[in-house]
Parts: C-alpha cells; structure tokens; sequence
C-alpha cells in the first residue's frame, strides 16, 4: 500500500479543485509517450481505453504532437471521458535545435542525441504542471524511452510503469541476447547468434538487435533506459496474452515485474469517425476517398504498402517497389511519405506508374488512414515495414504480411511474424536500412513480385497463413471484449492504481 501524504504535497484523486473532467475518478494515470507518431498513437489509444473505464488519463505531448491528436482528445472529451492533454513545450535551444524541432519529422540529421536530452528538460515543467493541477497523479506510464521520468515519479511519490508499443517476444529476445551476453567473441555484426531462454529457436545478429539505442552518440541513454526499465514497478504492452503466451510470461519472469497486456489497442476504435481521425497530420487524402477507391474492388484481392511515419525509401527502391507492384498484376495502395522530397526523375516515375495502373492502383502521399483501409473487406494483404502498431492492426484485420524491417524492433516483428506466427513472407532484409546502414541495399522488383503473389495467390501455403491470420484476428477481437484477457488487465491495471478514501493506492512490485 502506497499512501500520498502532504509531506509531498500530495491529495487524493478525487481532491477539491479538480475540474470537470476529472473530478469523480479514482485513478489518474499521466501517459508520456516519446513524440514520435509510432509511440504517440498507442499511447493515445490507451489513454482512451483507460479513460472509457473510468480512470482519468493525462497525456504529456509537446505542441506539434498537441496539434495532431487534439482532434481525437476533443471527441473523446465531447463525449463525457475523461481525458486530458497536457501540452507542454520543448526547449529547443537549449540542446541547440531549431526552433519547431518537437516535430521530430525537423530535427536536422545528426541531432537525434540533442532531441533526447532536450525531451529531459520537460521533467521539472511536467513535475510542476502534476502538483497545480489536481486531481494528483496515481501511476505515471511513460514510454521506456524516457529514462528522466524516473525522478518525476520519485519527486511525486507515486509509481510509475513502463510503456511499450512493442511485443513481448521483442522485447523478451532483446533482454536475454544483452542478460546471457550472447554477443560476446562474436566480431561480425551480422552473425546470427541463438537467443537463449526462448523455447523456439530464434537466431539474431547485433546489427538487428543491438539493443535499445546502442548506436553512437546514445551510449548514456541507452544505459539510463536499461536502468529505469528494471526499476519500473510493472509494464504495460500493447499485445494480448493469446499471441505470445510464453513470452509474456517469459518477460515478466526476466524482469521481475508484473506485466499488463491490453491489446490490440487499436481495436479501441470501432467508428470511422475515430479511425479517420487517428494519427491523421495532413488533410492531402482523406477517409472517404480510399473508401470509395476500395468499394469497387473484390473481396481480398487489395494489397496496402506502407512503410511507416519514419522511412523515407530510397530512391532507387521506390522504383523498384513500384515495378514489383505493378508486376504482381494485383490491385494496391500505396502509401509514400513525404514524395515531395525525391528528384524529378523519381516524381515522373511516380506520375508514369499512376497512369498505368489507373483503377488497379491508388498512390496516397502522405497520411492514409491505415486501420480503415487495413479492415476493409477488398483489402487482403500488406506490406510493411514491420513497426509494431502496424503489425499488430495488420493481425488485428486477419491479413497476412509481406516483411520488411528497416531499424530496431522491427527486425524481431518480422521474426515473430514469419517464424512465430506463420502469417508472414520475407523479402529477405537482413540488416538496418536506416540510422547506422552503411550500405545500399534494394530490394529488386522480382523479389518484390514474388512476395507479393506469395501472400495474395492461392496454393497451400498462402491459404494457411491466411487461416493463421484470421485464426489470430479472431483472438484478437476476443482479448479485448467482455471476458477477454486484455480487458480484464485493463481493469485489473485501474484498480491496481485507485486511490481510496485515504489517498493511498493498492501498489506492490511484484515478485
């Protein structure tokens, strides 16, 4: 039992001078996600799971990522939940960014490292905004690459969890290569070590899993972030336990903590309302439109392509990818970031292979609104870089993938989608294409063809890994219903963290 007492300046949750929004919870969870869109939108959506459940969720963001989900939270609010934005500003110049650097799509190349030591600056003004404005926080959960919300938590006296918008088999793998040392007398970076304590044998190399920012100029915050994860006081993850059972387990044993999967979170959103209106930062396309492109098209026999919010291809692969999907002769979306910024030659190319596949093919630049299109019924495969949001709604839709990791994490998605799961096709990357690539590397357009007709051609083994797909979607869908195990965690992480009459809160580590 943890009790706020006024030596720290600390009431209960449901203290006078709480407004509206706030005033009748039990539990107040502060969410602070890492700016980035892949982290801000899962814990968006978490924020809204928690608050339909009737706790009250904060969530920390910076004005450009203010800007962007204010829509959501004000539709959220407008219909009585109680969730708030906390907004924040980020001293740029003092870690000699630009100003407008809190978008993270204008932090010039090379000042990645100044980025995140300008994010530890939003402690003292976070501490702050917690105390003046009740009711007092019950848990933070901030996301496990804010290292600073430690001392936050500490100050407030109050515990704090670790957020992941990964799965439990990453994250389980990336522990025990580091925990067992699996590395050491290994000089090649791309030798294939086998990742010990997991049941299925799994082989990785450091280039795919290095660990959690181990790259120059991040060598203090990588150890801060293994620190204050082993410190946290449980974990909430964006999984659901019928997935990856063993991993679960597996990962909550290696650290010692209690570990709530409440995914997919996705599934949150049940209305086109809510989902045209998630992670939208462009109005270049809208929901409508790719509704309309799909309503045409047979029962999955469309392909959706997309790489992400962060990878920009190169040039060269663009091309190639282009060719590859026109060669596969199957319908597709594809979803370009920022095409903008290519070279004439790669625009016209662009422009030449719109006009060839007209009606076969829609080129969407910029934002797309993935979870629609992902769950419509002509849609039957994707490509994808394998970031987890986009894994996780691809299982959640029951659709098959085509891999192609490109950095971190996403390199043991594709592991647990391919080798795991049984639902994916590779085409065969096998080191980083971003951050620390040190060569070309481009997927050639027969390789893309080929992955392309294995996932949305009939024939055996494409009609068993749609099943697996389907089979997965299914469990999915029942995790987070009534009765499910990821809504039951969800209640079960509320209740973990009311306050009762007293302004204690029921909180233990677990053993």
């Amino acid at each position: 039992m943890a009790c706020q007492g006024a030596p720290n300046g600390r009431g209960n949750a449901t203290g006078a001078g709480a407004d509206d929004v706030g005033s009748a919870v039990k539990a107040h969870f502060v969410l602070v996600p890492l700016m980035y869109q892949g982290h801000v939108i899962p814990a968006v959506d978490t924020a809204l799971l928690l608050a339909t459940h009737g706790a009250l969720a904060s969530v920390v963001v910076t004005p450009s990522n203010a800007a962007r989900i204010r829509p959501t939270v004000d539709l959220a609010r407008r219909s009585g939940l109680p969730i708030r934005l906390v907004e924040l500003p980020l001293d740029c110049a003092a870690e000699g960014l630009p100003e407008g650097a809190d978008d993270v799509d204008k932090i010039p190349p090379g000042l990645a490292p100044n980025y995140f030591r300008a994010l530890a600056l939003l402690a003292e003004p976070l501490e702050r905004h917690l105390r003046a404005h009740p009711p007092y926080p019950t848990c933070i959960v901030s996301d496990f690459c804010h290292p600073w919300t430690v001392q936050v938590a500490a100050n407030l006296n109050v515990p704090r969890l670790n957020f992941f918008s990964m799965c439990a088999f990453s994250l389980l793998c990336q522990h025990n290569v580091e925990r067992y040392n699996s590395y050491d007398g290994v000089a090649d970076d791309n030798e294939p070590v086998v990742v010990p304590g997991v049941e299925k044998r799994i082989e990785v190399t450091r280039a795919q899993a290095p660990g959690f920012f181990r790259a120059p100029g991040f060598e203090k915050l990588a150890d801060e972030i293994e620190q204050a994860q082993g410190e946290a006081d449980g974990a909430v993850v964006n999984s659901f336990l019928e997935m990856e059972p063993e991993y679960v387990a597996g990962y909550a044993a290696a650290r010692k903590m209690k570990v709530w999967t409440i995914g997919p979170v996705s599934l949150y959103h049940q209305h086109a309302a809510t989902l045209a209106k998630r992670g939208n930062t462009t109005t270049a396309i809208d929901a409508d439109e790719c509704l309309r492109w799909l309503e045409g098209k047979e029962p999955d026999t469309v392909l959706y392509v997309s790489f992400g919010s962060i990878v920009h291809a190169d040039p060269k692969q663009v091309i190639e990818l282009g060719l590859g999907l026109e060669g596969s002769g199957h319908p597709f979306v594809w979803v370009l970031k920022n095409p903008a910024q290519y070279g004439e030659d790669v625009r016209e190319f662009l422009q030449d292979l719109e006009e060839r596949v007209a009606g076969r093919g829609m080129l969407v630049r910029g934002w797309s609104p993935q979870v629609l299109i992902l769950n419509h019924a002509a849609v039957g495969g994707f490509v994808t870089h394998c970031g987890w949001n986009s894994t996780m709604e691809a299982i959640a839709a029951g659709l098959p993938v085509v891999t192609w990791p490109h950095f971190s994490d996403q390199f043991l998605n594709e592991k647990l989608a391919v080798e795991v799961l049984g639902i994916g096709v590779s085409v065969g990357i096998k080191e980083p294409l971003m951050w620390v690539s040190k060569k070309e590397i481009v997927v050639g357009r027969e390789v893309v063809e080929a992955a392309v007709r294995s996932i949305m051609d009939g024939g055996g083994e494409g009609v068993e890994r749609r099943r697996k797909a389907l089979a997965l979607s299914e469990k999915a869908r029942t995790a987070v219903q009534k009765g499910g195990s990821s809504l039951g965690n969800l209640l079960d992480l509320i209740k973990h963290f009311e306050v009762d009459v007293g302004g204690c809160t029921a909180v233990q580590k677990d053993a």
